[in-house]
């Protein structure tokens, strides 16, 4: 059943990337896409997944040999999800006016088993209001956050958080024609402002009032240019404020010093960076679309939560990757099959070419209701003669 999702030309891709060079114990791509999915997708060790191989009578191979089959198969692996992404959601792309495309960037952390610290990183871009993946990519811990990394079409308005407010990473999207909004990290990254001095952030936001969203035009160097952007800021409540303070107290406590004054004063604020093709919206449709940031770590928490994705079982890379890909693939699938569930009918089959949920009505697809056909009358049995008991 699984093989009907999976992109065409599998098995063969099997062969050309060398996942199936040599066939001794595994003699097709569906015995080893099914040896995959036992210990990445199922949560066993590969002694276990072994093991289960063996009880099934799928294949006799060592735990030794699966992590072997598990390395090699990493660009497979890469190669399929890569592909599945694409046609999942070719098209779905959500489109904000003038053909422009919402979508959040960020990067979770994946750990080895016995491991204190981060040992990958998966890189994860996703589309608005879908949460549809169109970018995924596994770095070692040193793969930093940066725009740098992520593909970028002209329309693309791709959000961030601090961890990715970096000039030369602001300056690849705007190149390839595409904009942000991405909170703005003070400390590193200058602004100047529009006659060309160095901004002074927080004389700037003392101007805001309460509840008062601003924006200002700015300008930031990079590449030897300079780009133009925009400064969009909104003051917090004193609750959300106070709370701030308090944290980046506490995270100062740990390392040993204790923060200025200034930079208390900053926490009081929100502010992001939005680049000129955003110019057309009100500092605070801006902070809106940034405050849609946080869906990105519900995706994150969801592919955590289906398959234990947040620490991987062994420390050899390519196999690490190979499982990482592997539930990335399995995500995707169960995601595919899912959509696909929404067309079963008794007949097996959309009537009239139709897809049978359409439109969108309270949060549940329904089909608009047609005229029936006109039924034919009832038919009734004729009434049945009374019959007299018999006298005597």
């Amino acid at each position: 059943m699984i093989a009907r999702f999976l992109p065409a030309g599998w098995r063969e891709l099997a062969r050309t990337t060398g996942a199936l060079k040599r066939v001794r114990r595994v003699p097709d791509a569906d015995v080893l896409l099914r040896l995959v999915f036992l210990y990445a997708a199922s949560g066993l060790s590969l002694q276990q997944a072994s093991a289960r191989a063996a009880a099934a009578g799928l294949a006799q191979l060592s735990n030794v040999a699966l992590m072997k089959r598990m390395r090699t198969a990493e660009p497979w692996l890469r190669a399929l999800t890569e592909r599945t992404f694409a046609e999942n959601w070719r098209g779905a792309s959500p489109e904000l006016s003038g053909g422009r495309r919402l979508k959040i960037a960020d990067a979770t952390h994946v750990r080895v088993s016995g491991s204190s610290g981060t040992d990958w990183r998966l890189h994860y871009v996703l589309s608005l209001p879908t949460l549809a993946c169109d970018f995924a990519e596994v770095t070692d811990a040193g793969g930093g956050e940066t725009y740098s990394r992520v593909p970028v079409q002209p329309g693309d308005v791709i959000l961030g958080d601090r961890g990715y407010c970096h000039r030369e990473g602001v300056a690849h999207v705007r190149d390839h024609g595409g904009d942000v909004v991405v909170r703005l990290n003070a400390s590193s990254f200058p602004l100047l402002d529009e006659h060309g001095g160095r901004l002074d952030l927080l004389a700037t936001m003392r101007t805001l009032h309460e509840h008062e969203a601003g924006s200002w035009p700015v300008r930031f160097q990079a590449h030897g240019r300079e780009y133009a952007a925009r400064l969009c800021a909104v003051r917090k409540s004193a609750s959300a404020a106070r709370a701030a303070k308090e944290r980046m107290q506490k995270a100062a406590r740990k390392k040993g010093h204790t923060p200025r004054q200034e930079t208390l004063e900053l926490a009081e604020y929100i502010f992001v960076l939005a680049t000129p093709g955003l110019d057309d919206l009100a500092a605070a449709d801006v902070l809106e679309l940034y405050r849609a940031r946080w869906q990105i770590e519900l995706g994150f928490k969801r592919l955590k939560s289906l398959f234990d994705a947040g620490n991987a079982p062994n420390r050899d890379p390519d196999a690490v990757r190979s499982w990482i890909y592997a539930k990335l693939l399995a995500v995707l699938l169960m995601e595919r099959m899912g959509e696909e569930s929404r067309l079963f009918s008794p007949w097996g089959f959309p009537l009239g070419g139709r897809q049978p949920l359409e439109g969108v009505q309270g949060g549940v697809r329904r089909v608009p209701e047609r005229g029936l056909p006109a039924q034919p009358a009832k038919r009734t049995a004729a009434p049945r003669p009374r019959v007299e008991p018999a006298t005597a």
